[in-house]
């Protein structure tokens, strides 16, 4: 087998065989087939497509370029979710607690942020101690006994997937659905869940645009799930403002504090109960959506998922008086109100342009190893459809620097005003 054959196949449209993409990946993991080889293959990806079984394939090839986590030893069904990346998303720190308070296994490996979006593991490192590093022995003796971990990656998953992602960002790949599909899927399925829930953001501030281009991705990795025995669902969701109110490391820390005492923002409680409706539903604790809803209701109205995530906090280092007294959060030196230049109705706000505000702040990273500070941040005091008056107060700037005039200008210009109200809602699709 030669990788020439490989590519040339794909060029012209042909679907490749398991062994074939086995081959490929396995030498490009090892280097024994070269850097332009690869480019040359992804390349033709891009253009040709793939079969849902092609990228199952390629997934299954990533998945196994490096270590995979048995969690077989971690009783009942373990659940999981993920978010292709948004502005204010910090759904993990609601809807890990509310599930692990019902007894289901909350077994979940997260990111740190790049860009616009923010990362879980910067958020939980605004808590004063919490560790998220953690041995495989150590995750699966904490799911065990208080049903939820929050950490880093364990040893070394899915070594591929960052070569090729690497290779696709300079050889303009990037965007390729079945590469997506196969490079998200990958990291999920080596975290060994039963049930994986996925949030697949549309609109400015997510990667997918529109919600024909998000439709084909999420099928596609439902189905790849679907291919490898895993309980899938996917939950398109609107992106074209943030999520929530509060978007910055330790502002989104408290609003999930408060979201689980029941006082959160609309949008955000509406997503959290959605997204752990399903995974309620998949560990079959309930029959439908809406008893899994009412069920993770009550774990909020008793405090039981507000308690939950002190316990995570507590097992994991960290201090967690901060989860019942989150006035005790760090604050920043400046605050700064950005206000309304005419009357009418918020139409649109622009959720990259929020994420790179705050990115200026120093609430995010424009590249790996920059160092934030979990103080910084936005919160937005209205939403679409709300009704302004010049001189309300649009959102207000949480900075250690006095000088945020560029800020300020962005954040203005990341909200537009109009006369009437628009049509906007937040669960655009569920695909199962």
């Amino acid at each position: 087998m030669r990788a020439v054959d490989i590519i040339i196949k794909k060029r012209d449209g042909f679907e490749l065989t398991k062994e074939e993409i086995q081959f490929f990946i396995e030498g490009f993991t090892n280097g024994t087939i070269d850097t332009y080889q690869a480019s040359a293959l992804t390349m033709a990806v891009y253009f040709r497509g793939m079969t849902d079984l092609e990228a199952t394939y390629l997934t299954e090839s990533i998945l196994h370029s490096g270590d995979v986590l048995d969690l077989s030893a971690i009783k009942g069904i373990k659940v999981d979710k993920h978010s292709t990346g948004g502005v204010g998303d910090k759904t993990s720190l609601v809807v890990g607690p509310l599930v692990a308070s019902l007894g289901i296994k909350f077994a979940k490996m997260s990111g740190r942020g790049l860009g616009h979006t923010g990362g879980t593991l910067d958020k939980l490192e605004a808590i004063p101690g919490y560790d998220i590093n953690m041995s495989e022995e150590n995750f699966i003796k904490q799911v065990n006994k208080i049903g939820i971990a929050l950490v880093g990656q364990t040893g070394e998953l899915a070594p591929a997937d960052k070569k090729l992602y690497a290779l696709r960002d300079v050889t303009g790949t990037v965007e390729s659905i079945p590469l997506i599909a196969s490079s998200i899927m990958s990291k999920k399925l080596a975290s060994g869940a039963d049930a994986i829930c996925l949030d697949v953001k549309v609109g400015s501030g997510a990667f997918m645009k529109n919600v024909e281009d998000a439709t084909k991705l999420a099928t596609l990795m439902v189905n790849i799930g679907k291919n490898c025995g895993k309980d899938m669902t996917a939950i398109l969701t609107n992106m074209d403002e943030p999520l929530g109110l509060a978007v910055g490391n330790s502002l989104e820390v408290v609003e999930a504090i408060d979201t689980l005492n029941g006082k959160g923002p609309k949008d955000f409680t509406e997503l959290c109960l959605e997204v752990a409706a399903h995974l309620v539903l998949a560990a079959k604790l309930v029959n439908t959506i809406e008893e899994a809803k009412k069920l993770l209701q009550k774990q909020i109205d008793n405090k039981e998922g507000l308690n939950t995530l002190a316990k995570l906090v507590e097992a994991q280092g960290g201090d967690s008086s901060y989860i019942y007294s989150p006035e005790k959060f760090k604050a920043a030196k400046y605050i700064t109100e950005v206000v309304a230049q005419e009357d009418g109705y918020v139409s649109h706000i622009d959720a990259l342009a929020i994420g790179n505000a705050a990115m200026m702040l120093g609430a995010g990273r424009s590249k790996i190893g920059d160092s934030i500070d979990h103080s910084v941040g936005i919160v937005l005091a209205k939403k679409v459809n709300d009704k302004v008056c010049k001189g309300d107060i649009l959102a207000t700037l949480h900075s250690n620097k006095a000088d945020v005039e560029e800020t300020k200008k962005l954040l203005r210009s990341a909200y537009q005003i109009s006369k009437t109200l628009v049509d906007s809602k937040l669960i655009l699709k569920i695909i199962k």
